[in-house]
């Protein structure tokens, strides 16, 4: 009886199995038909995605195709596709006739950019490749700060944005204050984002994130604006409305936007359970983070530091050493006496030394004594344009600000670049 009522649970697991497949249409219409075909009772979609070590042809024949169909749609690929080389994830769109039950198109999202389509004819398939166009435009965004980043981008974009294009918008923001704000604890409730940015749309609806043209940040009344500058050696660079660069000697946190676990000041140890003088910063992030140096310096020391685990100690200009604690490992090449470079990996996130859980302990000590990341970090050696460039700038900054303070949402449809000061 056991046996009997497995079979019988598996079997209605399978019959619900077959019977999503052919109901769940693909989060990307890759078929090419009108909507009322697709809705049609003489059509069937399924869609799925290629599984970590799985055959393009094992994937088809879960979705129906029988050994001989899948393995000549997979033949037809010819030299489109490497059916060797096609990465897990590939999502894949099968279609077919109802009344046969059989096959006849399916679907490959190669990328963003392609997609791949195979068509049966009676046995015979074939496959063409077709590009995805992508119109762009121009979108502002403004949001409120309740939380964090993440949620005032989140309730601001919702309209114009994909929850995927919204999170790597929140990003790309990140990036841009990265010298003057740490966005995972300085902002603050009330402060306040706007941006304007390049937007790109496909046939679908998908959209994705361009270059960030301009930006604002307001912290306590005061906002601090970025405009988008290319150099004659065309590189990006932000700087203010007064021409002034955002970059600065340290950058203002050792994790790309990260949640915080614990602030600087007095708090129970997590461990030893007694009050102490917590001097850093807790960055609270999977095992394995990459940790980058906050700027240019020579590695002082790089081993086991009691408590603090593996560490790295980075020394700096003007008397400034960062320390990295509780780190899995360093990386390749980084040791004592090893010069690195602002912003380069030199280690990971673990949980060595008297850690509960991965994370990286962050402090910043002058002349020798610890200080708290924030104000220590408040320095900026920014470095104002002058001379032609300037002249390029202010004219670029008079195109995009302007677009900056306008109602948020689509602003114009623009061409590759521009918006841009370029040499």
């Amino acid at each position: 009886m056991k046996r009997l009522a497995r079979r019988t649970a598996i079997v209605m697991v399978a019959v619900a199995a077959a019977a999503a497949a052919l109901t769940y249409l693909p989060k990307i219409d890759l078929s090419g038909h009108t909507p009322a075909e697709r809705l049609g009772l003489d059509r069937w979609h399924a869609s799925d995605t290629l599984a970590l070590g799985e055959s393009l042809v094992e994937l088809l024949g879960r979705r129906g195709l029988d050994a001989a169909d899948a393995a000549a749609a997979v033949q037809s690929l010819g030299g489109l596709i490497d059916d060797r080389r096609i990465p897990a994830g590939l999502e894949v769109a099968v279609h077919g006739d109802t009344s046969s039950q059989r096959a006849t198109d399916v679907d490959l999202m190669v990328s963003d950019e392609k997609i791949v389509r195979l068509h049966r004819e009676g046995d015979v398939w074939t496959a063409t490749e077709e590009v995805i166009p992508w119109v762009m435009d121009t979108v502002v965004v403004r949001g409120v700060v309740r939380t964090n980043l993440y949620d005032a981008l989140d309730a601001g974009a919702g309209e114009w944005l994909s929850k995927g294009a919204r999170i790597a918008l929140a990003w790309e923001v990140a990036d841009v204050y990265e010298y003057r704000v740490d966005m995972s604890r300085e902002l603050q409730d009330g402060d306040s984002v706007r941006v304007l940015f390049e937007r790109e749309t496909n046939p679908s609806g998908t959209n994705r994130i361009g270059k960030v043209l301009a930006a604002g940040l307001e912290r306590g009344g005061q906002e601090i604006t970025a405009v988008r500058f290319i150099h004659p050696d065309g590189k990006a660079e932000f700087f203010d409305e007064k021409a002034k660069s955002l970059r600065a000697s340290f950058l203002r946190a050792p994790l790309s936007f990260r949640r915080i676990s614990s602030v600087f000041g007095r708090r129970k140890h997590p461990i030893l359970g007694t009050w102490r003088r917590h001097a850093g910063t807790d960055y609270a992030a999977a095992s394995g983070t990459p940790v980058r140096t906050i700027g240019d310096g020579v590695v002082v020391f790089a081993g086991v530091k009691g408590g603090y685990g593996n560490t790295l100690e980075v020394r700096h200009r003007n008397g400034f050493v960062s320390r990295y604690g509780h780190l899995k490992g360093f990386a390749r090449g980084v040791r004592r006496g090893a010069s690195v470079t602002q912003g380069e990996t030199i280690g990971y996130v673990g949980a060595t030394g008297l850690a509960t859980g991965p994370h990286l302990h962050f402090e910043v000590l002058v002349n020798g004594v610890q200080r708290d990341p924030r104000t220590a970090l408040r320095q900026s050696a920014a470095v104002a344009l002058t001379g032609k460039e300037k002249v390029r700038f202010e004219s670029v900054a008079g195109v995009v600000l302007p677009e900056l303070g306008r109602a948020p949402g689509p602003v114009r449809a623009v061409g590759q670049g521009e918006g841009e000061a370029k040499p």
